[in-house]
């Protein structure tokens, strides 16, 4: 699965990144209406910070963001309002389904939440350090970029140039990649 597809399904809902539930069940090649009663008949499964059931509010705002969100073919929107899945709502809901591709896509997804949470980190430690330390973060960076953009490829060279002009940092890093040898 392309890293890229599921790094695009993520959004941030209340300062939390998770997948609508609408999402999830594209991703795991099942109805949507099948997650939601995974949720419905499981609720001692998904405790606070597992699942997020969007407001009205959020709703709009997102229906005018993701065409997804409208029910094509029965009425113009959903009936429900969407539930947005963490990472841990995410790896519950996988035990749930108990099905193979969902499992396979939980750790492609996890793996992507943890990639995202890496650079971020890496990005909001990078002030904290000296010229080499951050020439060796930003390497680090634009690797992980590379990860999630590609994951099907090798690097096989990278080049990180930093410029100071007048206190102002320009940085610029470029990973070199081949497709991977079996």
């Amino acid at each position: 699965m392309d890293l890229e597809r599921i790094k695009s399904k993520i959004i941030t809902v209340r300062e939390q990144q998770v997948i609508l539930d609408s999402e999830v069940a594209d991703l795991y090649e099942v109805e949507t209406k099948r997650i939601n009663e995974a949720v419905k008949n499981n609720p001692d499964k998904f405790p606070d910070g597992y699942i997020i059931i969007l407001t009205d509010d959020e709703m709009r705002s997102l229906r005018s963001k993701f065409s997804t969100l409208e029910n094509n073919g029965r009425g113009k929107h959903a009936k429900y309002n969407a539930k947005c899945f963490s990472e841990r709502g995410l790896y519950m809901l996988a035990t749930i389904l108990k099905s193979p591709v969902a499992t396979e896509r939980t750790i492609e997804i996890i793996e992507t939440f943890a990639k995202v949470r890496e650079l971020s980190r890496t990005i909001a430690e990078l002030h904290k350090h000296n010229e080499e330390q951050q020439k060796s973060m930003l390497q680090k960076s634009g690797e992980i970029i590379s990860d999630i953009l590609c994951s099907d490829l090798e690097t096989t060279e990278t080049e990180t140039t930093v410029e100071l002009n007048l206190a102002v940092l320009s940085v610029k890093h470029t990973v070199k990649r081949t497709t991977k040898k079996e």
